[in-house]
């Protein structure tokens, strides 16, 4: 087969066929000194080029824009619906503009997205957010504060979602718009399916507004949807109108091989980001790459970590065995 380019092995994956070699992408959240402007531009650049990446995820931590801090229920009620260029999310949209021009195609562009729920966690966070790989607890402030929150009214918390769901909606089309190739949707059921909270909660305060987003970006040809934690609820996740779906096959589960013949978008994973890529050895990456094509059994598969990893704990032989395994599957 003759090489394809990096969009072509991408799009070839997306559409079910088989490409020259299985791509690969990882990523990894940046320092606070390169989350927009230049720095955040040349730190993906650079990324993209020294881990030689089939697609490029571009990160967005900078938060929500807000007029004021969220300390209160009645505080909620100063959320309004957002149109989606305001502040940080203008920051964000230089970003992109600047990608795409520089990229002009070649590589396909994804841009991050915490849904609705989880931005709004990040809103409740006391001080700056400051972005790492590895698991989040629960039983975070924020999170413990959601949870009284709905508990005491769950209507203007449904409703605060809802606020923030449209606007993010709003961002998701003007990313796509300014040049991104398609959003990388991050969500989460298991920190609100809970006991507290009730089961059924995800349905009711969070999943429309998830649709909602996707909708808003559904110009894109490169929609990813992550699935953070374990999910309660996969199957729903796996209905969703996406071109490719990353999760943590081998830390959360279900394996690859469990969901590969049923699985409607394109796989992605295989790695698994909390103990074989920066506690393992590079052959230990190049057997899971080998492995989660075996798995897939056929089925044209991404290679990815299931989460974000830390480049401070991850030896880069291990990212560069990931490259090298992929050309010999």
């Amino acid at each position: 087969m003759q090489p394809m380019s990096k969009t072509e092995r991408v799009n070839a994956v997306i559409r079910g066929e088989t490409p020259d070699r299985p791509p690969i992408s990882f990523w990894h959240h940046f320092d606070a000194g390169k989350h927009a402007g230049r720095p955040a531009v040349d730190a993906h650049l650079k990324h993209l080029q020294t881990d030689d990446l089939d697609f490029l995820k571009v990160f967005f931590d900078l938060g929500y824009p807000v007029d004021r801090p969220i300390e209160s229920l009645a505080d909620l009620r100063t959320l309004s619906v957002l149109d989606g260029d305001e502040g940080v999310f203008g920051l964000h949209l230089d970003t992109i503009r600047a990608l795409a021009t520089e990229l002009s195609g070649r590589v396909l562009i994804t841009t991050t997205i915490f849904n609705a729920w989880a931005t709004l966690r990040r809103v409740l966070r006391k001080g700056p957010y400051v972005a790492k790989a590895g698991p989040s607890t629960p039983d975070a402030p924020a999170t413990v504060r959601m949870t009284e929150w709905v508990a005491q009214d769950r209507r203007a918390m449904a409703d605060a979602i809802n606020v923030i769901g449209q606007s993010l909606a709003n961002f998701a089309r003007r990313c796509i718009e300014t040049g991104a190739d398609g959003i990388f949707l991050s969500v989460r059921d298991d920190w609100v399916d809970t006991p507290e909270i009730g089961p059924g909660s995800y349905d009711a305060l969070v999943r429309p507004t998830d649709a909602r987003i996707l909708n808003a970006a559904s110009g894109g040809r490169l929609n990813v949807l992550h699935v953070c934690g374990r999910a309660v609820n996969f199957n729903a996740f796996a209905e969703y109108p996406v071109h490719v779906f990353n999760w943590a096959d081998r830390s959360s589960g279900p394996a690859i091989a469990d969901v590969a013949a049923t699985l409607k978008p394109a796989p992605c994973g295989g790695i698994n980001q909390v103990t074989t890529l920066p506690a393992s050895s590079a052959p230990a990456c190049a057997d899971e790459v080998r492995d989660a094509v075996a798995q897939a059994a056929g089925r044209p598969i991404i290679i990815a970590p299931g989460c974000t990893y830390d480049p401070d704990r991850v030896p880069h032989a291990n990212l560069a065995a990931i490259r090298r395994a992929v050309e010999t599957v």
